[in-house]
């Protein structure tokens, strides 16, 4: 997720340089061949050129709500998963009691740990491409790798089990949901112990159900891909508008009068060009928002902060444990939190 208020220019090149090249090239190229080959045949009306660019502008509206309606869901839902822990740390610390202080603070640790060993698995999990997953430029795809977030080692997902635990969740194809069960696991024992009575196991059950329930909410958002007859085609119907728009520009600026001095061939250069790279990128941009809004979980610049709640958590269920060496916060990259 992008933190600075300002988007900094260099970031904004990484995205559109390719495109401000090529449409500055493509509109000298279509103003060469109309003022100085003499193709005045080839401009056309701004008129219908201006209806298509107002259609345009409302389908991709339509699509950037829906995207970010996709980010706001998965952010609402890890927001979600921060509230649910807070609760599961209290409800062990106060229902997980014995006359054994000690043993009671093994299972705290054990429980709690294994809580935030769920969260970094699921961030892991979430983090994984698929093979729909959109594709940047080498130049944003360079600084991503650079900063190493998006496709983090599953292993440190598992820095907080027993080393048997970790073994075997390496065999599964969904680490985190064995994590969760093995949770449930532990709480029907220490009942059957009569460390917890029945209702307080409901309790911790509860948020246990609770914590499936987030899962299986991130997995839809991450396992669906956008309707693509939205993205396709927004894509489809930008081009086509930017691609027509310098024929529609040809005459718009044309003076008669000037354009007989070199002083005029200049002012019309200067106009005709440059407004149609401005108005082709401000359309390009806006269609690539939505793109970058798309999927919510891959650690692109838009995305949500996973692994900044994650340390998040950990930080504040680690203290409730009362450790004394606690991780810090996670630093944004390049003004990026992951």
């Amino acid at each position: 997720m992008y933190i600075k208020r300002n988007i900094g220019w260099g970031l904004i090149l990484r995205y559109a340089w390719k495109n401000l090249i090529f449409f500055t090239i493509y509109a000298a190229i279509i103003f060469w061949i109309y003022h100085y080959l003499g193709w005045n045949f080839i401009d056309i009306p701004f008129q219908p050129l201006s209806v298509i660019g107002i259609a345009v502008a409302f389908y991709i509206g339509f699509k950037n709500s829906q995207s970010y309606d996709r980010f706001w869901e998965g952010r609402k839902i890890w927001g979600g998963i921060v509230n649910y822990s807070r609760t599961w740390a209290i409800r062990v610390l106060s229902f997980v009691k014995s006359e054994d202080e000690e043993a009671d603070k093994r299972m705290h640790t054990q429980l709690i740990h294994r809580h935030i060993a769920w969260l970094n698995a699921l961030r892991v999990q979430l983090r994984q491409p698929k093979w729909w997953a959109l594709k940047e430029n080498k130049a944003v795809e360079k600084m991503f790798d650079k900063h190493g977030e998006r496709n983090a080692s599953c292993n440190e997902a598992y820095n907080f089990v027993s080393k048997r635990e970790f073994v075997d969740l390496k065999k599964r194809v969904n680490p985190a949901t064995h994590l969760v069960k093995n949770q449930a696991r532990d709480l029907e024992t220490l009942r059957n112990n009569g460390v917890i009575d029945g209702f307080q196991e409901m309790q911790l059950q509860a948020v246990l159900e609770e914590f499936y329930n987030l899962q299986g909410k991130c997995e839809r958002i991450k396992n669906t891909p956008f309707p693509r007859q939205y993205g396709y085609f927004s894509k489809v119907f930008t081009w086509i508008f930017v691609l027509l728009l310098p024929f529609g520009l040809l005459d718009v600026f044309e003076d008669d009068t000037m354009s007989s001095t070199g002083a005029g061939e200049a002012w019309y250069v200067f106009l005709m060009i440059p407004f149609s790279v401005l108005i082709s990128w401000i359309f390009t941009t806006m269609e690539i928002v939505g793109d970058n809004s798309e999927d919510p979980f891959e650690g692109r610049l838009n995305d949500v902060p996973m692994t900044a709640l994650c340390r998040t958590i950990e930080i504040d269920l680690r203290d409730m444990l009362d450790e004394e060496e606690l991780p810090e916060p996670v630093a944004p990259k390049d003004n990026i939190l992951y």
